[in-house]
């Protein structure tokens, strides 16, 4: 069976790996063009096609997937089926070109956590499972017949970060399942049950991510968690932004305003008071200086450590 995949960051390799470890042809991958990066502003390729060059797989990196040239180039690949993990959104041209269709591979149970951003909203909102669910794609988005699902597990104590690099190898093992339940004829596509369409998982932007002292602690614990590393949950301190990677949660009544600081035992940890408890800060960034755990940071750190945010705080 021939397979053209199609996908750009770090998250798809493994699913990649798996299909062309496992014998079959891959034909070739689409993926987004070199972009600059580093100080240099080199041309970097995307981790997809670091991996197919690497292993001689041809590369399209078209600009536009309705162009003809593309288009023309990927049906003479004749391709049996299309494997897609964390690319962008397909013309019906394109999904609909080969035989057995294209698949996608969503970080989430679908239909629930349908969007861009699956893996930070179940830990913002708290969930203890999500799973992993591959689907065919038709004309709109996360809305195709299901062909497999799998449950995950989140322990308590995991970041994005954390949950995105485990759904990264199960969804690998779940990628080549479906594969070969297609070549074999042996899957039987479901419609997704709307009923349990409950939660969005759309785009989070920079704006988005500004904590807000006055929730509950538990609340702000999932919000940061649910964004690190990427794109981090921030506050400020003394009018610089200061990004917030972990912590944890602090037995005890709070009894100073939300926001307001105090050092832990010994001077070695951060704590920030929140609506109802506190939480003690573990990994953070200020701006201009690299990540560090806060032992490093109070430290180094000079100024008044009094309060974080301020009047100005937008509600989460």
């Amino acid at each position: 069976m021939r397979i053209v995949f199609m996908g750009t960051p770090e998250f798809a390799v493994p699913s990649l790996r798996i299909l062309h470890q496992a014998g079959y042809d891959i034909a070739a991958v689409v993926t987004a063009a070199d972009k600059p990066a580093g100080r240099g502003r080199k041309l970097r390729p995307s981790a997809v096609k670091s991996y197919a060059t690497a292993h001689h797989i041809p590369v399209l990196q078209p600009l536009k997937l309705r162009k003809p040239d593309f288009l023309h180039a990927l049906q003479g690949l004749q391709a049996d089926l299309f494997v897609v993990v964390a690319f962008r959104m397909l013309p019906q041209q394109v999904w609909s070109m080969p035989r057995l269709g294209t698949f996608n591979l969503h970080a989430s149970l679908l239909p629930d956590y349908r969007g861009a951003a699956p893996i930070n909203w179940v830990i913002i909102n708290g969930e203890s499972r999500t799973g992993l669910t591959t689907f065919l794609i038709d004309k709109h988005i996360d809305t195709g017949n299901i062909l497999l699902q799998t449950p995950i597990d989140i322990p308590f104590h995991w970041t994005a970060g954390d949950l995105h690099d485990h759904l990264m190898e199960e969804g690998a093992r779940l990628v080549l399942q479906t594969a070969r339940g297609l070549e074999a004829g042996t899957l039987t596509p479901k419609p997704q049950d709307e009923r349990l369409f409950i939660h969005k998982a759309p785009k989070i932007f920079k704006e988005d991510c500004h904590i807000n002292w006055q929730a509950p602690a538990l609340r702000v614990y999932n919000f940061i968690r649910g964004l690190s590393p990427y794109p981090t949950a921030w506050t400020t301190l003394n009018g610089q932004v200061l990004k917030l990677f972990r912590a944890t949660m602090v037995e005890g009544n709070k009894l100073l305003p939300a926001g307001s600081l105090r050092r832990g035992p010994e001077g070695e940890s951060l704590l920030v008071a929140c609506q109802d408890a506190w939480l003690q800060i573990e990994e953070l960034q200020l701006e201009g200086k690299k990540r560090m755990p806060t032992s490093h940071f109070l430290r180094g750190y000079k100024g008044p450590l009094q309060q974080l945010g301020g009047p100005e705080h937008e509600q989460n």
